[in-house]
């Protein structure tokens, strides 16, 4: 009688998939959220949106580092899938959620838009996992990675006013924000010449904060 049971000798190790070049460009987005992240808990608001605007432009170029790359296996093609969705929960999920929490000084009345954020980053993802894109083009809701870009725009804008107030204008914008990202319409996916953009606006935005 033989065993039909799969070889653990076929199955490819855990640290084989991090030595994929597509997945070494996502753990360098993960390290910019980490990054992020521990700076807002500091305080340190510019340098953690320089942070997370990092974590975007890394997110983008490993899909297209991907489809560049001939020979990838299935195997490697699902990992990347899975792995990039789990580090967007990191960089679109727990990154703003503590942002808004430390903006907050953290008080109890951002709590609940924290776990808001954190709650819709992980149904969209894994809403996302299951069905895809509409077509080529199109998501339905608002994608997890214009939350941040967005965010770093508005942020340019804190000096000018109030703590309190712009405490209050950020906890407004991210709910918005999350109820754009689980809505029901179609929202353009941005890819091709607008990763150079994206560039662009990381790169001008990168040297504003770092004189903040």
């Amino acid at each position: 009688m033989t065993n039909s049971k799969p070889q653990q000798s076929d199955q490819p190790t855990m640290l084989s998939f991090a030595r994929d070049f597509p997945n070494i460009c996502s753990l360098a987005g993960l390290l910019c959220a980490v990054l992020g992240i521990y700076y807002a808990i500091l305080g340190n608001f510019p340098v953690a949106i320089i942070g997370v605007l990092w974590a975007v432009l890394f997110d983008w170029a490993d899909g297209i580092i991907a489809r560049q790359i001939t020979g990838r296996t299935n195997h490697h093609r699902a990992f990347g899938g899975q792995f990039d969705s789990l580090i967007d929960i990191v960089s679109f999920g727990v990154f703003p959620a503590i942002f808004l929490l430390s903006y907050g000084k953290f008080s109890p009345w951002f709590l609940p838009g924290a776990f808001l954020i954190v709650a819709t980053s992980a149904i969209r993802l894994s809403y996302f996992n299951i069905f895809g894109l509409i077509d080529d083009k199109t998501y339905m809701g608002l994608a997890l990675d214009n939350n941040v870009i967005i965010l770093a725009f508005v942020f340019l804008f804190e000096s000018f006013i109030n703590h309190t107030v712009f405490s209050i204008i950020l906890y407004v914008l991210l709910m918005v924000l999350v109820v754009f990202n689980l809505a029901p319409v179609q929202t353009p996916k941005f890819a091709g010449k607008w990763f150079y953009v994206l560039m662009v606006y990381t790169l001008v935005l990168t040297v504003i904060y770092s004189r903040l």
